[in-house]
């Protein structure tokens, strides 16, 4: 067993992400592990840019209000204790509402022949963020 030595918060870049957002590294497997995990906190209005991974991804909405939003257009709300799963290769967003803060705890998996994980491309546009929610 092992404690594992915690990182400092760091401010996420801004070629991912839209607004103020910080994360903080859970795990960051190591051989055989391939699991990720990170609490990321996003400012109010604050959002990823359109991304997938290449083994899926899974959220756990820990305070605030999720907005996570699909190529077809979908924007999902999620609340604290929801969990959402993202497919492998499932092009989305995710980020806070406009009012208030948002927390999740983001898990994904890397493929273990060091190929990137994560496909990041264009950010969100305020017409696909404020697209109508769903439940």
């Amino acid at each position: 067993m092992e404690f594992v030595r915690q990182q400092d918060t760091v401010k996420a870049p801004a070629d991912w992400f839209t607004g103020d957002v910080w994360f903080d590294v859970i795990h960051a497997g190591k051989e055989p592990s391939r699991m990720r995990a990170n609490l990321v906190r996003f400012s109010p209005g604050a959002r990823t840019h359109w991304h997938s991974h290449v083994l899926g991804q899974t959220l756990h909405v820990v305070s605030g209000t999720a907005l996570i939003g699909t190529r077809d257009g979908t924007v999902f709300e999620a609340h604290p204790g929801e969990t959402v799963t993202c497919p492998p290769n499932e092009e989305h967003w995710h980020g806070a509402t406009p009012g208030r803060f948002m927390e999740h705890i983001a898990m994904w998996e890397g493929k273990g022949d060091g190929s990137e994980e994560t496909t990041w491309n264009e950010p969100v546009t305020d017409e696909q963020y404020n697209r109508p929610r769903s439940r």
